[in-house]
């Protein structure tokens, strides 16, 4: 048992296929925000991308922005910053007016980058985007908490640099790097005492790596008086879920294939499909859920054995159904896989057993109760028939 229950929320890339309109899909990322919020959903984190046509929101801050003006309670993430792209006055300067903005619905997600393309794009090694992630995040730091800082590295200066507002957030918003297969994630999250978004949870590196990562960053935050805390850490995983699996399956052909190809590009661990079918690739592997609510449940209980207890589930959203399918795979979630870890329905199962095994008690009591309604009714009709001959 832990002391905080399991959050649960969206990583929204997002995966879009360059066959439709862009406004389109944004247009329907930002309803379906709405949805989330509505279903009970905590919190959603948006993804920066600048290349590979698919992941096109180059800004999870303005679509934030958008997000929060028509939600009530969610929380929204960048997920993520990637910082050595950004100048990290910069980068402060719009957590800490997005942060005013949201009321403090906003948490700050940071990492060196996912896409070679976009590293390609803007003149960068990939072998240097982790180091200046650091360098970014010290800087960052300083900021947030109100410092002056005058700084030259070999990719920015700043002189007398300070952000423009302090946060609506006190001290500072929540800060998470994204950790994957490396345990450079990990170690930033020790040394600077931050959480971390797993992002790579199910793939096959990324879920043999997840406890060793988690022990790196307790050991790194140990050295500099730092606890992580497992309330704060977020796994990442895709899924569809539908009625039966079959559903699911068929569902799930809308798209699949094409983000399949897409992923191929991008990912660390592509698919070897050699003709195999890519659903049941993703399914055997355990890589994604596409299934029915207790697959669902058995991913995160999977996950929980190899992790040990985290925060928050973050189901990937991807664009494997189409869009009332979609939706009804986060209304199954919400109607099934949130009550089954909250325990909500504890006492209501509780009940409806200890009435099952006093049935027939209950019965009994039930039908001399209705008996003696029958006699006191015959009683009644007596009296008055006796008191009308009284009265004649």
């Amino acid at each position: 048992m832990t002391d905080f229950p399991l959050r649960h929320g969206i990583f929204l890339a997002p995966y879009h296929p360059v066959e439709e309109g862009p406004t389109t899909w944004m247009r329907n990322d930002l309803d379906l925000c709405r949805w989330w919020d509505d279903l009970g959903f905590d919190e959603v984190w948006v993804g920066e991308h600048h290349s590979g046509g698919y992941e096109m929101i180059s800004s999870p801050e303005l679509f934030i922005a958008a997000a929060a003006e028509i939600t009530k309670r969610i929380r929204f993430g960048t997920g993520v910053i990637t910082l050595p792209y950004h100048n990290p006055l910069m980068v402060a300067n719009r957590i800490t007016q997005l942060d005013h903005m949201t009321r403090g619905r906003v948490m700050f997600g940071f990492g060196p980058g996912l896409l070679v393309t976009d590293a390609h794009m803007l003149g960068l090694h990939a072998g240097q985007t982790r180091d200046r992630m650091i360098e970014a995040l010290e800087v960052i730091l300083r900021l947030l908490h109100g410092e002056t800082v005058t700084k030259k590295t070999e990719w920015f200066e700043l002189k007398d640099a300070r952000v423009h507002l302090l946060p609506y957030t006190r001290p500072i918003p929540h800060l998470a790097v994204a950790s994957a297969g490396t345990p450079s994630g990990g170690r930033a999250a020790g040394k600077y005492g931050l959480s971390m978004l797993c992002v790579a949870a199910s793939e096959i590196g990324g879920f043999d790596v997840l406890g060793s990562n988690w022990q790196i960053a307790n050991e790194v935050a140990a050295e500099y008086g730092n606890t992580m805390e497992r309330g704060d850490l977020r796994l990442v995983a895709p899924l569809h879920i539908a009625e039966t699996r079959e559903k699911a399956r068929e569902n799930v052909r809308f798209g699949i294939e094409r983000w399949a190809k897409y992923y191929d590009l991008v990912a660390p661990n592509p698919f070897d499909t050699k003709g195999r079918d890519v659903v049941d690739i993703l399914i055997e592997s355990k890589r994604a859920v596409i299934g029915t609510p207790d697959d669902a449940i058995a991913m995160i209980e999977r996950l929980q054995a190899k992790q040990g207890a985290f925060g928050a589930f973050m189901a990937q959203h991807v664009d494997w159904a189409d869009r009332e399918q979609t939706r009804k795979s986060y209304e199954l979630y919400a109607r099934f896989v949130m009550p089954h870890f909250a325990k909500t329905n504890v006492n209501r199962v509780e009940t409806l057993k200890w009435m099952a095994d006093n049935d027939a008690a209950f019965k009994k009591e039930r039908k001399s109760a209705s008996e003696a309604a029958f006699v006191q009714h015959e009683e009644a009709k007596k009296a008055r028939a006796k008191g009308s001959q009284a009265a004649e």
